[in-house]
């Protein structure tokens, strides 16, 4: 058995004061208004993960909240999560209103956030992303980042210490004193994390890719992939991470001055960019239709999806799509509910109208959201 949820808990997390769902390991789709808490859901879920969660919000953010009061409650997610026949209970939350750090327990014992990514691993997909092509770099990234981290959990670490270490550095650079064996220091960290980002990032797209091209024709568009980093290029190309890691470190320690003057750092993995051409039409997706944005943006999603339901080893991610069916036609969301059904995977689907999901009725489990309540259709 690929990795489910089987009962999820909810404690004063955004609108509901208390819930709680009990799943099969099946796709779930949520039915209810707009406003109803279906996405509410959906975020409490992505926190069960290393991170911020699918809306990025802070820890006062999720807290629930009465008319006039100015601060989120404490709050808590707490979750079972069956694999291979085992059961964990996992669960986060804060334990007062305002703490500036949230509680990982596993197993009832206290445990880093990166732990979760042993038991749980992700990948979502919102209607905020439906712009992806046409925003800036920074979203495609973080947006490729959770692709890359679904399959390599060790990708958010470093990338937490390679932000860390460029925070450090750019500090001592504006605010001084820039002390040279510091910064040598600081740089090293960078070029460490950084090389391992880039060929993290370089490894997954190559996978990707080649899992686009085995999908073959369906409903989906095909798309030709690329990164734009100087870095993630290089370890494209075959270049080794101690190369890497060699030639960012000169290239930081060199851009000291020109860096202090932007106040912020011009060169490495952070500057990078995901490019996603149409196949077909060999079009930029910037150019394309929002469907057909909406389309390529989902098979990715899908196809990173896939490519880890055939590892062994890989437990597969649990797949978050919000809104996602509402803006396919008949055909693609036909076809979407076969491969949820194929891959083996849970996914949690969310829409305001029950006929959207009538392809996936008996494939999977309705629940009715309205008013905080959770309702078995």
């Amino acid at each position: 058995m690929r990795t489910a949820l089987t009962r999820l808990t909810l404690t004063n997390f955004r609108s509901y004061e208390a819930a709680e769902l009990a799943m099969t390991g099946a796709p779930v789709f949520l039915v209810g208004p707009n406003g109803a808490g279906k996405t509410n859901l959906l975020e409490a879920v992505s926190l069960l993960t290393p991170g911020r969660g699918l809306r990025g919000s802070s820890l006062a953010e999720v807290g629930r909240r009465l008319p006039g009061e100015t601060r989120g409650r404490a709050w808590a997610v707490a979750a079972t999560v069956a694999a291979d026949g085992e059961e964990t209970r996992i669960g986060t939350g804060v334990a007062e209103a305002g703490a500036s750090r949230r509680t990982v327990r596993l197993e009832g014992e206290s445990v880093p956030p990166g732990r979760l990514a042993e038991h749980i691993r992700q990948v979502w997909l919102t209607p905020a992303q439906d712009r992806l092509f046409l925003e800036g770099a920074g979203d495609r990234r973080r947006f490729f980042d959770r692709l890359v981290f679904a399959g390599l959990p060790r990708h958010a670490a470093h990338a937490q210490a390679y932000e860390k270490a460029m925070r450090e550095r750019m500090r001592l650079l504006t605010e001084g004193p820039a002390d040279a064996a510091w910064l040598d220091a600081l740089e090293a960290r960078l070029a460490e994390a950084g090389a391992l980002m880039a060929e993290a990032r370089a490894r997954t797209l190559s996978a990707l890719q080649s899992e686009i091209e085995s999908r073959g024709e369906r409903p989906f568009p095909q798309a030709r992939l690329s990164l734009t980093g100087e870095w993630e290029q290089m370890a494209g190309a075959g270049a080794d991470l101690a190369e890497i890691e060699a030639r960012l470190a000169t290239a930081l320690r060199t851009a000291r001055d020109r860096d202090a003057a932007a106040g912020r750092a011009l060169t490495g993995p952070h500057r990078g960019d995901l490019a996603v051409t149409h196949l077909e039409k060999d079009r930029p997706a910037a150019e394309c239709s929002t469907g057909e944005q909406k389309a390529l943006i989902l098979n990715l999603v899908l196809a990173q999806a896939a490519r880890l339901a055939r590892t062994p080893a890989d437990p597969g991610p649990i797949l978050l799509l919000d809104e996602v069916a509402a803006h396919l036609d008949a055909r693609r969301r036909g076809a979407l509910f076969d491969e949820i059904e194929a891959l083996g995977l849970q996914a949690f689907l969310t829409g305001a109208d029950e006929h959207l999901f009538e392809g996936i009725a008996g494939r999977a489990q309705g629940v009715k959201v309205e008013g905080a309540e959770l309702t078995p259709i």
